[in-house]
Parts: C-alpha cells; sequence; structure tokens
C-alpha cells in the first residue's frame, strides 16, 4: 500500500498549449550535439577529436574530477565538431550520424543477480552514470560516495509538463528494470501523483503526493520522506526517463537515449509529443510549428526552470517540453496596471482575471518590473512545501553566511524548488541563479 503524503503549499498555474496526447513523426537532419552545461557540477574532458568516427555508447567527454564517469554519444557517426567558448569552456560535442546505427555491445544483465557495485559499474560503463543527481548540492553525482537512499519523482506537475505516464506505456519492463537496478544500490522511493499507474510496480517504496506544483519535485518529496543532513548524501533522479535509460541498457546491452519530448505552448500551432533522443538538433520539430514571424520565446524545458534556445539548439539531456511562447517585448498595453486584465494571470488577484476560476492563459516571457529590495513578506512560504524558511535562506545566500545557510537547510534544496518563488516574487529576484551560486560556494568550501 502506497503512502500518501498531502501538501498544502503551492500554485498550479494553467497555461494555454498544453500537448495533446498523439505522437507526430519526425524525420532527423541527423545532427545531434552532448551539452556538458545539461549535467550540473560536471567539469568535462572532451575523449574524442574532430573527424573521430564513434558508435553509440562511446564516450565524448568525461568528468574531469572523476574519470571514471563518462558521458556517452546518443548516435554513431562522426564527431564534426567541439565547440568552445570563453576560455575554452566545451559548448558542446557534436556528431554527424551515420544512416544505418551502430551499438556498443554493453550485454545484456539479468538484473536480479546483480550487486550494486555491478550495477554501478554498468552504468559507469556505458556513460549513464553521470545522469543520476545528488543532494546536497544538486549536481551530477559520483561514484565514490554511496547513498543512504535514491529518489525518484515520477510526477511531472510544472506548467505545460510532459506526462511521464504517457511516455511509460509501452515500457513498463523497461522502468520495472529500473527501478530494480536502482534498489540494488539502495533503498529506493518512487514519488508519484493520486490516481497514477505506478502504484503497481516492485522493489521500491511508493508515495503517492497530493498537491499543487511543486509536489513533483525530487527535492519536495526528499524533504517530506527522509531529508539531508549534512554529511549525508542521497542520489536522485528528477527526470524519470532516466529509468528507463538504465532499464533499456540492461534489457538489451545497447544504449537507447530516447524520450519523448511535449512540443508545447501557446504560440505552437499544434502541441504534440515526439520521440527524440538527447542532443537531438531541434530545428526539424520547430521548422513549421509556430508564426515565424513572431517574436517567440523558445525555451528547452518547462517555462519554470527551463533555458532560452533557438531552433539551433539542441534537445538538453533531462529536458521534457520544448515550449514556445510569445517574448512580449512587442506588447503595448494602454494605461498600463491600472486596466482590469481579464487575460492577465495575478496571484495575489492584482488583476480581475481571479475572477475567471481555472483559466488557461497566454502568459509571455516579460517579467514586468525591476530588481528592488527584497520585501519580507512571506510569499515564498506560501509557494514553498518545505520544511525551511525560503526567504530567510535567500537573504543567508546573498549575505554569505555560510554557517546560516547550513543552518537554515542549503543542503536540502535545488534551485529548482524555487522556481515559483521567483515567479511570484515581488522583488524580482532572480532566485534559481541565486541558491546555484549558493550551492557552487557551499560545495567548494565543504570539498
Amino acid at each position: 500500500m502506497a503512502n500518501v503524503i498531502k501538501l498544502h503549499k503551492g500554485l498550479d498555474i494553467h497555461l494555454q498549449g498544453k500537448a495533446e496526447e498523439t505522437l507526430i513523426q519526425l524525420k532527423s537532419n541527423g545532427q545531434y550535439a552532448l551539452v556538458p552545461d545539461d549535467f550540473e557540477g560536471v567539469t568535462p574532458k572532451v575523449v574524442v577529436r574532430e573527424g573521430d568516427t564513434v558508435k553509440a555508447g562511446d564516450a565524448l567527454f568525461v568528468n574531469k574530477l572523476y574519470p571514471e564517469v563518462k558521458f556517452a554519444s546518443p548516435v554513431s557517426g562522426k564527431v564534426c565538431e567541439v565547440a568552445r567558448g570563453e576560455r575554452r569552456k566545451v559548448l558542446y560535442v557534436k556528431v554527424q550520424a551515420d544512416a544505418t546505427q551502430q551499438y556498443i555491445d554493453f550485454g545484456v544483465k539479468a538484473v536480479a543477480e546483480m550487486s550494486g557495485q555491478q550495477v554501478i559499474d554498468a552504468l559507469l560503463d556505458a556513460g549513464i552514470f553521470g545522469y543520476i543527481n545528488q543532494l546536497p548540492y544538486a549536481v551530477s553525482t559520483n561514484p565514490s560516495v554511496m547513498p543512504k537512499a535514491i529518489f525518484i519523482s515520477a510526477l511531472r506537475d510544472k506548467p505545460l509538463a510532459c506526462n511521464f505516464e504517457f511516455e511509460v506505456k509501452g515500457e513498463e519492463q523497461n522502468f520495472q528494470t529500473g527501478l530494480t537496478a536502482l534498489s540494488k544500490i539502495a533503498k529506493t522511493y518512487l514519488g508519484c501523483g493520486v490516481h497514477s499507474s505506478f502504484e503497481n510496480y516492485r522493489d521500491v517504496e511508493i508515495n503517492v503526493f497530493s498537491g499543487k506544483c511543486p509536489a513533483g519535485n525530487v527535492g519536495v518529496q526528499v524533504n517530506h520522506i527522509d531529508p539531508v543532513n549534512k554529511g549525508e548524501v542521497v542520489w536522485t533522479i528528477g527526470d524519470p526517463t532516466v529509468v528507463l535509460f538504465i532499464g533499456r541498457l540492461l534489457n538489451t546491452g545497447k544504449i537507447d537515449l530516447r524520450r519523448r519530448v511535449a512540443l508545447c505552448g501557446s504560440e505552437v500551432k499544434s502541441p504534440a509529443y515526439v520521440d527524440m533522443l538527447v542532443g537531438e538538433e531541434l530545428s526539424t520539430l520547430l521548422s513549421n510549428s509556430y508564426d515565424a514571424e513572431k517574436n517567440v520565446r523558445i525555451i528547452n524545458g518547462n517555462v519554470l526552470t527551463g533555458r532560452p534556445t533557438t531552433k539551433n539548439g539542441f534537445l538538453g539531456a533531462h529536458t521534457s517540453e520544448i515550449t514556445v511562447i510569445p517574448e512580449g517585448n512587442e506588447a503595448n498595453e494602454m494605461l498600463g496596471w491600472i486596466m482590469p486584465r481579464f487575460k492577465q494571470f495575478s496571484v495575489n488577484r492584482s488583476y480581475f482575471s481571479w475572477l475567471c476560476g481555472k483559466k488557461k492563459y497566454a502568459l509571455d516571457a516579460r517579467i514586468k518590473g525591476g530588481e528592488r529590495h527584497m520585501i519580507m513578506s512571506g510569499e515564498y512560504d506560501k509557494v514553498l512545501p518545505m520544511d525551511i524558511y525560503g526567504e530567510y535562506l535567500i537573504k543567508a545566500i546573498i549575505s554569505g553566511d555560510i554557517d546560516r545557510q547550513e543552518a537554515l537547510g542549503i543542503y536540502e534544496v535545488a534551485p529548482e524548488d524555487f522556481a515559483l518563488a521567483e515567479f511570484v516574487d515581488s522583488s524580482k529576484l532572480e532566485l534559481q541563479r541565486i541558491v546555484r551560486e549558493g550551492l557552487n560556494i557551499l560545495r567548494k568550501e565543504n570539498a
């Protein structure tokens, strides 16, 4: 019987352009790139050169701090570009895919007979271990520290989020294999939503989360089940497709980084789902999906935590949505804030739109205001269902008070946990960036 955990804080933002559960077929242009920035905390060391030939499963780069953590090419083909930015930072490693794909055979594994260390070794060998993250610090984990537990969230509840139940249809066996493999390493918790089909899986403890967004955040689930204290480590998988990557590897012996992506947003003509490989160029997907004459923002991910990209960008390693919304820099509103604004969303009922119930909105990317002094109004706490004082923690990070940060629970949080707080923040602070910088400083201090 699953445990039911009810959350009373949070905020659901209803947006136009949710993807219909229909699958569209696309023909790729053959360009794929793995982006190191998709793996937080990894310092990449490229192990291929332009012109090299690779198979699907060959390493393109490794983590310089932990060279055994490799990152595999999603396709076979020729390495056509190693792009670098300032100070020779690796931006991406691009591969031109072969017409006929070739895979490294890592061998089919009998998961029931494997030990935890054998599972870790198999993931390291195949170059997908780095897709697992950890708390504290919310970074890609390393195999040198064993976790006290592993947490997986199969609940996606951010605006316009891809429905994982639709993605896992037909791959239930791969998902079960992935869960069983992870349970060999440490006690594994699977978080899901109310009335989901995930309550029937074995070898893991099921927890049902009832409440508004961000109930699906793996950090929120950790906070309510087994909080992280100083000196402890838990592994987290907030992107449940990673469990499918693991299951496919162990069941077939081959790398398969295919994931189901929602093409969504108010500017998309026909929101739907598409199967893509990690690192696939977005130009094919976005070529005729929206009005090219409009000024839009293309987001690699969801509207709260995703990164701006372009048609020439690549599907992120943990991206389950490609979202297209209006940029908003061409908007010209007569009388500005004094108008009733029935088409604008407001948390604190500043607009009359709150009279319209659960209306779906076509919001744009404008911030609508400049950064100002932080107001201690308690507005973060209303959307942060965690046992921490969000506003005080942000102040401690800004002031650089490490002892205060530790006392206020910084080891338990990830930047995405403050995404909704950033959305409602009347001070217009970049809370996710502030939290990330605070975590990075703390990680260096404790190294």
